[in-house]
Formats: structure tokens, C-alpha cells, sequence
């Protein structure tokens, strides 16, 4: 089979589909690979690379042109327009973006949405949220200590002491606990805060305090142990509390880090103007959802602001600022999912009744799969 690696071109995408690691499994598996021209430049890639593993160099046409297209982000109108009718595209699509699916749709593609998969064990080696967010987590911490105009671990000099910053991390997935992991190793004193009582045990096991917001009703409790491993919507009167007790806590921050996103929804408002005119001049806010709404109301997209003395960093997309680590990730994430919809021939054989396949499969035969 043609398997086709197209360059990104949606503005600030730095990764890439495929590295010439997995294209060396693709080849030795008998498919033919034709990667565009400079596709994994911003990855730290380069053609001769890819060319190494075997793979082919082509133009855009020539990548769009393959039978299945693995791409990072969904095709644009400009692509979708390369891609033949009855081509499979596997990628993070964006489940959400009901307009793109039922473009795909309408051009007869086979589109499957990596983010959609479920939270089992079996699909953890293809779970590319994970992947990527915990290279956001990471690189989070990194450009706040950036920021951050003083030290991150307590220093004893002979000129005096200096005291470790007070990190705050708002929201415990997987970003998060990387978070925690990245600024204890850069010896700051840590506090975390989330609504799912389960995660108390990893924080404190990664070395941070967790703040703990008390549930007053059974509804609260229930709510709090989310769905699918992700946070839902907490009651109003939950919220309010946690507001009160993060405010307390964000005025003694130095640095926080909020990472809460319910996917297909905006993104929750953790951090008040209010808070924000309390903390601490020369503070840092990094807002990691901004893409979404944001965590802070005065987040801005693509942008790092100073508001009331303090820095808010709003980076939408924090894995591309370490692309060749992110790219190695998620094209190993790929590579594991190819083997629920390729059979040991080499051909295309789309399972139906794997779990994983259907909830990925956004649309094929030209109808939109998901609503």
C-alpha cells in the first residue's frame, strides 16, 4: 500500500506523521512511502533522512496522492482537494469540528480521529492526547522558569538565601502530573488542585501538596470521578468553593499552570481577574488552555501579556515547541494504531467490531460516523 506523508501547513505546526523510525517498519512491512519535501524540516528531519529509511520524495500531490495519508492535523479545503476519493487520512482531526468531518465526508474520505479513542489499556500505545500533553506539561514549566525573573529551587549563597518559587498546577491529567514532575526536578515547592478526588495519591506521590476543595452533597462526590478519564463539569456551589480557596492559594503562587479542558466544551475560567490582580508582581500565568477559552479571562491567544503586574503566557499548542520529541511520540502513536486497520498482507482491512476502530472512525462511504 502507498502511504503518503504530507507536510503541515496550518500556521505554528511544527510536527511531523512520520519519523524515518516508524517508516523503516512501514517499508520492511512491504507498503511504499512518499514523503513531501521538507515535511519534517521543523521536526529536525531532514529528507536524506527519510530517504535512508527507504521512504520516497515527492511533492504535496505526490503525498496526497497515497492510498492512506497520515497527517498531524486535518486537511485543509487545499489538501482535501489532493486527496482521492476512497483514501483513508488517520490523524488528530479534531472530533469537534463537525464542518471538516462532513467535508471529508462529502470528498469520500475514510477519515480516523486518533483523539476519539477510548481510555482502555488496550489503546494506551495509540493515545496521542496523552503523548502530547505530556510534552506540554513539560515544556509549560520550561517558559514559565523562562519568565519567572528568579530562581526556581531555593539557593544558599554567601550572599544570602534565596527561597524556591511556589508553583501552583490547576488540573491533574496527564499535562499535569508532568507539570508537577518537571518543576520538582527544577526544585520548586508545589501545589496542585483538581476536581478528581483519585489523583490526590499521584500528586503527593510526585512530591506536591494537594489542595483539597470538600464535596457537600453526594452529587459533588459522583460528578468528581469524571467520565473516561476526563473531569466533567462541576456544580456551581463546588466551584465557588475551589474559586475561594484557589484565590487564597494563587496569591502566594509564583508561578501557575492551568491545564483544565473538557473536551468539545470551553475551556473553564480557574484563574479570576480578581486573582489576578492579588498575586504577586512578576508572576507567571501559563494558561495552557487558551486555544479553548482559557483557563484566565485575560489570556490571549498566541500571545504573552502582562496584566496587573503578572505574565500570562497563552501558547496554544505547546508540543510543537518540542517537535522532534513530539513527532517521535506521535508517529509511534500512529504507527500502533495502523495495526487495529492493516493486515499482515499489507492491505487495508478495517475492523468494525474493534472498539477502538469504531471510535475512531469519523466517516467513510461518504457519510458522517459520528454526530
Amino acid at each position: 500500500m502507498k502511504i503518503g506523508i504530507p507536510a503541515e501547513t496550518r500556521s505554528g505546526e511544527t510536527r511531523v506523521a512520520a519519523t524515518p523510525e516508524t517508516i523503516k517498519k512501514y517499508v520492511s512491512a512491504k507498503h511504499q512511502v512518499v514523503v513531501q519535501a521538507g515535511a519534517g524540516i521543523a521536526s529536525s528531519i531532514t529528507d536524506e533522512a527519510y530517504q535512508a529509511a527507504g521512504a520516497t520524495i515527492g511533492t504535496a500531490a505526490d503525498a496526497f496522492g497515497a492510498e492512506l495519508i497520515l497527517k498531524v492535523r486535518a486537511p485543509s479545503a487545499e489538501e482535501r482537494a489532493l486527496i482521492k476519493s476512497g483514501a483513508v487520512v488517520v490523524g488528530m482531526l479534531n472530533p469537534f469540528d463537525a464542518d471538516n468531518i462532513a467535508a471529508m465526508a462529502a470528498h469520500g474520505i475514510t477519515a480516523f480521529s486518533l483523539e476519539a479513542a477510548p481510555r482502555i489499556t488496550r489503546a494506551q500505545s495509540l493515545d496521542v492526547l496523552s503523548s502530547q500533553a505530556n510534552i506540554a506539561g513539560y515544556k509549560a514549566v520550561m517558559l514559565a522558569a523562562n519568565t519567572y525573573q528568579r530562581f526556581m529551587p531555593m539557593l544558599m549563597t554567601a550572599a544570602g538565601t534565596v527561597k524556591a518559587a511556589r508553583v501552583l498546577i490547576m488540573g491533574v491529567g496527564v499535562a499535569g502530573l508532568q507539570a508537577i514532575a518537571t518543576a520538582k526536578r527544577l526544585g520548586a515547592v508545589i501545589e496542585a488542585s483538581d476536581v478528581r478526588p483519585p489523583v490526590k495519591e499521584q500528586v503527593e506521590s510526585l512530591g506536591a501538596k494537594f489542595i483539597d476543595v470538600p464535596y457537600e452533597t453526594d452529587e459533588e462526590r459522583e460528578i468528581a470521578k469524571g467520565v473516561g478519564g476526563y473531569a466533567r463539569p462541576m456544580p456551581a456551589a463546588w466551584m465557588a468553593r475551589q474559586a475561594a480557596l484557589v484565590h487564597e492559594r494563587a496569591k502566594q503562587a509564583d508561578i501557575i499552570i492551568t491545564t483544565a479542558l473538557i473536551p468539545g466544551r470551553k475551556a473553564p475560567i480557574l484563574i479570576s481577574e480578581e486573582t489576578v490582580k492579588a498575586m504577586k508582581p512578576g508572576s507567571v500565568i501559563v494558561d495552557m488552555a487558551v486555544e479553548q477559552g482559557g483557563n484566565c479571562p485575560l489570556s490571549e491567544l498566541n500571545k504573552t501579556v502582562t496584566k496587573y503586574g503578572v505574565h500570562i503566557i497563552g501558547e496554544p499548542n505547546l508540543a510543537t515547541l518540542v517537535a522532534a520529541d513530539a513527532s517521535a511520540l506521535y508517529a509511534r502513536n500512529i504507527l500502533d494504531f495502523l495495526k487495529l486497520i492493516i493486515d499482515k498482507e499489507a492491505n487495508l482491512a478495517i475492523n468494525k467490531e474493534d472498539e477502538i476502530v469504531v471510535a475512531t472512525m469519523m466517516c467513510s462511504g461518504g457519510e458522517v460516523l459520528k454526530k
